[in-house]
């Protein structure tokens, strides 16, 4: 089972990108991040005629969630309950035995901004939404734009990021939370190549002298864990003409049967 995750920032503009990614990597789910587009006009019959099932939580020009599968998703949720918010960040559904959960945690602007408040809050509420999750499913993916880096090696220079938006003590603790109540970040589960990054700013030739971050990531439970073989960073989408500024990331494990 081969499982992506991609924020394509802005699912319009990477339409061809996404549908040229999907026919040459094959992954029986992809989960997308900042899709910028209100539910009428989600790209759907393009997708199906791939051969992928869509569900998808969308809004005019920010954010957006979408889950494309292979096969049909249940129980889809569209928010974190009890937490009241507007933006559309989360989409899950069950396929299988699976429990896949597409998150786009807020950026949080700056630490000094209301809006790195409402991203820790954010958090603090996906994490009691989470730990109900795990209760119930044993076998659940947690994915997606994290916009965390969760430790200096995931930072190309860890000295000027130093307590910024994305590589704050308070934002790793929060993705550390995540990780004790029974997560593991899949990426590193596995011998990796220095200076892996999934995220590279368009300015300043950044992709280009590889001056990124780490914040989009594969969380899975303790029991898949266990049956997880591998988890890579595409970085050729980035080499594209007008690309997401994101790469994918994809984790594949092995199913019984």
């Amino acid at each position: 089972m081969k499982i992506a995750t991609w924020n394509v920032n802005s699912l319009k503009v990477r339409l061809p990108h996404v549908i040229d990614w999907l026919t040459s990597c094959q992954p029986d789910i992809l989960c997308l991040q900042e899709t910028k587009l209100i539910d009428d006009n989600f790209p759907h019959d393009e997708i199906r005629a791939l051969g992928y099932h869509c569900l998808f939580s969308g809004q005019k020009t920010y954010n957006g969630v979408a889950i494309l599968s292979r096969q049909a998703g249940s129980d889809k949720v569209s928010d974190i309950p009890q937490f009241c918010d507007e933006q559309r960040r989360v989409i899950a559904a069950t396929y299988g035995d699976f429990r896949v959960v597409c998150i786009y945690v807020p950026n949080g602007e700056s630490v000094e901004s209301h809006k790195y408040q409402y991203k820790l809050q954010w958090l603090d509420a996906l994490k009691g939404w989470l730990e109900q999750e795990l209760c119930q499913y044993d076998q659940l993916i947690v994915l997606g734009d994290f916009n965390i880096a969760p430790e200096d090696r995931d930072v190309h220079d860890p000295e000027a990021w130093r307590d910024k938006v994305l590589c704050s003590e308070p934002e790793r603790d929060a993705f550390k939370r995540l990780l004790n109540m029974g997560l593991q970040d899949s990426f590193r589960l596995f011998d990796q190549a220095e200076k892996s990054y999934t995220w590279w700013d368009y300015r300043m030739m950044a992709f280009r002298l590889n001056r990124g971050l780490r914040i989009d990531h594969i969380l899975i439970s303790d029991a898949l864990a266990k049956n997880c073989v591998a988890c890579t960073i595409d970085k050729q989408p980035r080499k594209l003409e007008r690309p997401s500024d994101h790469a994918p990331v994809t984790v594949e494990v092995a199913v019984k049967g």
